[in-house]
């Protein structure tokens, strides 16, 4: 069996149904059986949460019987969950586990700005990661007998970095056998620097080796990228055939540079020769790490492991498909710490899994931004702040 594949267990057998949930191996399996057992698994995790959060437990009482109302009138396989804002865990540290069970802690932020910190046991984290290699391997992108050469527009590691998209794309580096390995956003022993003309030369090598490029990070340096080979009249590459793009962190604090996804997907395939079905955009958070990765169609869709909801901006109540509002993501996977039900700082809209076109069937989401203007920086404002003057 794959490494990345293998069993891992729930730290207590209250949850059973959790486990069960975790351990479906069809990343996009839908269904009414599947609706039960997350309502079933979210019911165990609130209970876990509840008995050793004083947070939760507070929170939980105060929402029972509003959620015991809504849940009388809910259709089969819907579920209540008390709702936890992602900003809270810019300004607390809720844990549900004694600090020694720790396994990994990571935050949100990068340079400047208030970060959140979100802590991991080993379940919760190897539990993440397996939901990751099983949308890789559903996708075919696990490939151990296959090197590739690797850009990432991400952190070079440095000692003492918990920066979670560092992580998650170091991570990801774990599913083909590594050539070479570019960072764009480079340690220089006193913070992190974008090396464009280093990128550009990683290019230009890997455009004439034998062996798939995997570009992962930030789309905003890629972009950069591509503007400033055009600039230097450099001609388009054609990166070897089955070379994969996975982007990841979004455009936050650079909306006004922000390009549509057309025209960037359009540019990649015209600079570097990657057709569109090998771009992919993904979504996540240190806040929730529940892996959403684009389809061939380019649309979000919710795994099996997660459901997600719109709330209305002025009341949180849930809108309906179509409407825009707070991105709600929820999940019973996390043991370590409350953060089961949290609504985003992004707006969205939902839709049903049939409007896209694909071969999958599960609700997916489109992004609109962030609401509203904050001081908070994601690792994301972080890095695209290191691009200003670089333009």
């Amino acid at each position: 069996m794959n490494p990345h594949l293998a069993p891992v267990d729930v730290p207590d057998p209250a949850l059973a149904r959790v486990q069960e949930l975790c351990d479906l191996t069809d990343p996009y399996a839908v269904g009414p059986a599947e609706d039960e057992l997350f309502a079933a698994a979210m019911a165990e995790i609130n209970a876990w949460h509840s008995a050793r959060s004083p947070f939760f437990h507070r929170l939980h009482e105060a929402t029972e019987d509003t959620a015991r109302s809504a849940e009388a009138t809910a259709p089969a396989g819907e579920f209540t969950a008390p709702l936890v804002h992602a900003n809270f865990f810019k300004r607390h540290e809720v844990l549900s586990i004694p600090r020694d069970d720790v396994h990994l802690h990571l935050t949100s932020s990068g340079t400047t700005g208030q970060k959140s910190q979100m802590f991991f046991d080993e379940w919760t984290i190897r539990s993440a990661q397996r939901m990751v290699a099983r949308i890789f391997d559903r996708n075919g992108w696990i490939t151990p007998d296959q090197e590739v050469n690797y850009l990432l527009f991400s952190y070079q590691p440095a000692p003492d970095l918990k920066l979670g998209t560092s992580f998650t794309d170091n991570y990801l580096c774990d599913f083909a056998p590594a050539r070479h390995v570019e960072y764009a956003l480079r340690n220089t022993g006193n913070g992190h620097e974008f090396d464009p003309f280093g990128v550009i030369a990683a290019l230009r090598r890997y455009a004439e080796d034998d062996v798939p490029v995997r570009i992962l990070g930030f789309p905003a340096f890629l972009w950069f990228t591509l503007e400033r080979m055009r600039a230097m009249g450099l001609p388009p590459l054609a990166l070897p055939e089955g070379s994969l793009i996975l982007f990841g962190g979004g455009w936050k604090g650079h909306a006004d540079r922000q390009i549509g996804k057309d025209e960037l997907y359009g540019r990649i395939t015209e600079q570097l020769g990657v057709p569109s079905e090998r771009i992919r955009d993904t979504f996540g958070s240190v806040e929730h790490c529940i892996p959403y990765i684009e389809c061939d169609h380019h649309r979000l869709h919710a795994p099996v492991w997660s459901r997600v909801f719109i709330r209305s901006t002025r009341t949180l109540e849930p809108l309906p498909y179509g409407e825009a509002g707070y991105l709600h993501l929820v999940s019973p996977y996390i043991t370590s710490v409350p953060a089961q039900s949290v609504v985003m700082g992004d707006l969205a809209t939902l839709h049903p899994g049939e409007e896209c076109g694909c071969e999958l069937n599960t609700p997916w989401f489109t992004l609109h931004g962030r609401a509203g203007v904050s001081r908070n920086k994601s690792c994301a404002v972080a890095a695209a702040e290191l691009m200003k003057g670089m333009s």
